[in-house]
């Protein structure tokens, strides 16, 4: 399931990315608008700028705005960033790949074979989405 801070997070972003000119946006609009705990979305909003996706600016007029183009952010990024790993089981991850301890076959494991269908899917319509596409 996804967590508040990926829906939330992608809510913010996708109302940065309605902004004309990227003009900076102060977090309690953003708050109010999308309907956000804004201490929450304080938290949210430094993580996605610590990690290059957002720029902040002071004082009057200051808020915060994205950086890139929306088109050159895929939804791939932004949920790696807000909720890790986009596969269910460690064992078919492409970026935290870990073992199953309790795997004796990762090729003959069923679970395994569902998942990768699961992460590949997933990933396909990740990839080929963009902040563009959900800010239209």
């Amino acid at each position: 399931m996804l967590s508040k801070k990926t829906k939330y997070g992608i809510k913010a972003l996708v109302h940065l990315a309605r902004q004309k000119d990227r003009v900076p946006v102060q977090i309690s609009t953003i708050s109010k608008t999308e309907n956000i705990s804004q201490k929450f979305l304080e938290s949210i909003l430094l993580t996605l700028r610590k990690n290059g996706m957002l720029g902040s600016k002071k004082g009057k007029g200051g808020g915060y705005y994205l950086l890139k183009d929306p088109k050159e952010i895929p939804m791939t990024t932004v949920m790696r960033l807000l909720e890790g790993p986009i596969a269910m089981v460690p064992c078919v991850s492409l970026n935290f790949y870990e073992k199953c301890a309790d795997c004796i076959d990762e090729d003959a494991c069923a679970v395994n074979k569902l998942m990768l269908k699961v992460r590949d899917n997933t990933l396909e319509i990740f990839r080929n989405t963009t902040l563009a596409d959900l800010s239209n």
